[in-house]
């Protein structure tokens, strides 16, 4: 997948050549471009190239010419891989992206990706969901976006929902325990009798924890933990009380009722957007 040109720093005005170069440029190299976040680019770039390499696409306008019978042939491949329900989901949700954004362009008439069923993802949460799907969005969307604790608590709040961690496992997590496996973010997570278990990191989680550790600075710190107190640079963790009175504060703002809801409870909604 190629990017937008790269224009000289201190150009103040396109040339005529450049402005033709860029009126150019594919649609699908625009929706790579426009993926901010390194590590969403990084991941994505991973699974285009494996469809790219099942389906023979030589060319980014070659993606216009894909069927649903191709989405259907590859997921059959990586099922037989033996990949994780949740790590195919996020392949499919790659690829799916890419084509919401053609269709807005009008370079493709659908999205072949929308037709193909996705894998079951197991959960280890019980079949009843302690909050509904317009709640976990009241939640998601409470912090305020604009400053560090905000943005802290949106990435801890998406991972709550998204993953239903125990708060005690989301207090753990150092900045290294986010990596890739075979080119899908994971969460590696410190459960009880010190059990690793690695959960692949939804997109919209991946998001707001970049957003969160690019405006706190120690991203780049691995050994340090992921989530702290935002009030002042300790370098400490946050406990388990502390996550719960997050969580709290923030429901009782959207006056959602937490009567007999536990953190843990949250996981069970994690298709909430």
């Amino acid at each position: 997948m190629s990017v937008l040109p790269t224009l000289p720093e201190r150009e103040q005005r396109l040339t005529a050549a450049q402005f033709h170069q860029l009126a150019d440029v594919l649609p699908e190299a625009e929706w790579f471009a426009n993926l901010d976040n390194p590590r969403t680019r990084r991941a994505y770039k991973v699974d285009l190239r494996d469809f790219m390499d099942f389906t023979a696409i030589a060319r980014p306008e070659d993606f216009r010419i894909v069927t649903r019978v191709h989405v259907l042939a590859w997921r059959k491949v990586l099922e037989d891989r033996a990949l994780s329900g949740a790590t195919i989901r996020l392949k499919l949700a790659a690829l799916s992206s890419l084509f919401e954004y053609l269709c807005e362009r009008n370079a493709v008439d659908f999205n072949p990706v929308k037709g193909a069923k996705c894998p079951k993802v197991e959960s280890n949460e019980g079949k009843t969901p302690a909050l509904g799907d317009h709640q976990a969005r009241a939640l998601l969307d409470a912090p305020d976006p604009s400053t560090l604790k905000g943005k802290r608590d949106r990435a801890l709040l998406s991972v709550l929902l998204y993953h239903g961690l125990r708060r005690e496992e989301l207090c753990q997590p150092k900045v290294r325990d986010i990596h890739a496996r075979r080119g899908v973010l994971h969460l590696r997570v410190h459960g009880k009798g010190n059990k690793l278990r690695y959960l692949p990191l939804h997109v919209g989680s991946a998001e707001r924890i970049h957003a969160y550790l690019e405006m706190a600075g120690h991203g780049e710190t691995p050994n340090v933990p992921l989530f702290q107190p935002a009030r002042k640079k300790t370098l400490a963790d946050l406990t388990a009380d502390g996550m719960y009175k997050i969580v709290l504060a923030y429901a009782t703002g959207a006056q959602i009722d937490m009567q007999g809801v536990t953190v843990r409870h949250y996981g069970a909604i994690s298709r909430a957007a």
